[in-house]
């Protein structure tokens, strides 16, 4: 049966009322409790006007009334923004212009922010701000006015739950058109496949405006278990909240897994709690990976999913194998298999199939697949045919149905007319002792057309030269792979997610190029 968001919060409130479903700072919440002030939201906002589809913006950072203003839509059939608070003014009122919320809700501290949006962009009709301030707005105003009674109106499966905007960094922002049936899809899948308990007490740091925050908080609820909310990461402060709340499970973009680990080998934590943690976002370098293990455990979960297709495929913990057969070895670099549900395809060019090991666009035909781009039909025809969702990945599938991403598209590296994968070189320079990051990227050449750089940030005190880590990567991968040149860098940029941002790596490389490459 075809579920709704909704349908998943009035389950929590029925079977964990008096759990507890959240912790943010001081302040707790049950099951029971964060339902009522969902629902009061909800019948706050269709006491002013508001009707089923009408969309609303939020704006702030992690806290517990961005989960309400979620919830309100999910129960009420509002479709949910969540505006990535890191943008920039004009940034932010492109994406309102482009979807045309009705309402904006933001924290005191955006209160500036909301306001000039608010000015340019004329279907926002009703601004709220968290707290008690803001006057008539007052959020916690509202919300005493309103009834905690579930309102009558409700969502159907197909209706819209969000319209989750894109980091932007093959260009424009995208509006993610997810439906109630998608999300509650993946929740129900990632809670069964990534080892969720009902007994956990589970650590979420990634911010809410991303797909991976919101989804994980959602799967943890949905098998009661209680969720710890962070505004920020600062490994310091994660590590004496694990210890303090003996927190059992988690979810990570690699890069703060890595800084934990950083930590740990200097500072004592007790992290013995911890038996599940979950990474997304991006790969873990497997010599990070190995490091993580040795230090916090084999707890890994990976899952592998984007905004357009909320769940794919999941490496669980017991394929962590650092000791296994060559094959189980191998298999730390890949996505893990697909979950329950979906279906996986490795395609030419052309569209025909490829062979096992055969690199080719991943493809994958999915319950938890977006609807479309929101005013962007020709952009969804392109990537969503015949019911296949076509990834932008680059991988392969091994003969167990393991999934390996080995580049984007656009970050493959064409020199001489050989494909070059960026993630094959990177893992090669990473397993030199003294490389602590590194992006690998292509850059303008004469003869060749395109040339491997690598941007390299050493680990403290090391010395590495340009020539030595060269040679070193031949001993791992073919000569025609190896960087042709390397950049030492203090530290790479990086965006909201902690991915490496390769387009701001590329763009000096690139400039007054008759071809470009985003």
């Amino acid at each position: 049966m075809a579920l709704t968001c909704g349908d998943l919060i009035k389950r929590g409130r029925a079977l964990y009322g008096e759990q507890t479903a959240l912790i943010f700072e001081e302040r707790r919440f049950t099951f029971a409790e964060q339902a009522a002030r969902m629902a009061r939201l909800a019948n706050a906002l269709l006491g002013k006007g508001l009707r089923k589809q009408d969309r609303v913006a939020v704006l702030a950072r992690n806290c517990s009334e961005y989960i309400e203003c979620f919830g309100a839509g999910e129960i009420a059939g509002f479709v949910t923004i969540n505006l990535n608070s890191r943008l920039a003014q004009p940034e932010l009122a492109a994406i309102c212009q482009d979807c045309q919320p009705g309402v904006l809700i933001y924290s005191a501290e955006f209160a500036a922010l909301a306001n000039a949006i608010a000015a340019q962009v004329s279907s926002i009709r009703i601004r709220i701000e968290f707290g008690t301030g803001g006057g008539q707005s007052s959020y916690e105003q509202l919300l005493g006015a309103a009834s905690a009674e579930m309102p009558a109106i409700a969502p159907e499966p197909g209706d819209t739950a969000y319209i989750m905007y894109t980091s932007g960094t093959t260009g424009g922002s995208k509006g993610v058109m997810i439906s109630h049936a998608a999300m509650a899809e993946a929740t129900r899948m990632l809670s069964c496949e990534s080892g969720i308990l009902p007994t956990d007490k589970a650590l979420i740091v990634m911010p809410l405006f991303h797909l991976g925050g919101k989804i994980e908080q959602m799967n943890f609820s949905l098998m009661g278990s209680t969720v710890v909310l962070k505004t920020v990461f600062e490994p310091d402060d994660i590590l004496a909240t694990i210890e303090r709340e003996r927190i059992t499970a988690g979810h990570f973009a690699p890069l703060m897994v890595q800084r934990m680990v950083e930590v740990l080998e200097s500072k004592s934590y007790d992290v013995s709690t911890l038996r599940c943690v979950h990474y997304a976002s991006a790969p873990m370098p497997v010599p990070a990976l190995r490091r993580a293990i040795a230090k916090m455990g084999p707890i890994f979960v990976q899952v592998y999913g984007m905004t357009e297709c909320l769940a794919c495929t999941v490496l669980k913990a017991h394929h962590h194998l650092i000791d296994g057969s060559d094959a189980e070895r191998r298999r730390l670099a890949s996505a893990g298999q697909p979950a329950l549900g979906n279906e996986v395809k490795i395609v030419r060019d052309d569209g025909s199939q490829c062979e096992t090991g055969e690199i080719g666009e991943i493809i994958f035909r999915s319950p938890t697949s977006m609807t479309g781009y929101w005013n962007k039909s020709t952009m969804t025809a392109e990537v969503l045919r015949d019911g296949w969702l076509h990834t932008q990945d680059l991988g392969f599938v091994d003969n167990a149905g393991f999934v390996f991403v080995v580049d984007r598209k656009k970050d493959m590296i064409i020199s001489g007319g050989e494909n070059i994968y960026s993630w094959e070189v990177e893992e090669a320079l990473r397993a030199h002792p003294d490389v602590a990051e590194v992006a690998v990227i292509a850059v303008p050449d004469k003869v060749w057309g395109e040339s491997v750089k690598a941007c390299v940030q050493l680990r403290q005190g090391s010395a590495a030269s340009e020539e030595a880590l060269i040679e070193y990567t031949r001993t791992l991968i073919a000569s025609y792979k190896k960087p042709r040149s390397i950049d030492f860098v203090e530290s790479l940029p990086r965006l909201f997610n902690g991915k490496i941002d390769k387009k701001a790596l590329r763009a000096p490389y690139w400039q007054n190029q008759d071809r470009q490459v985003s």
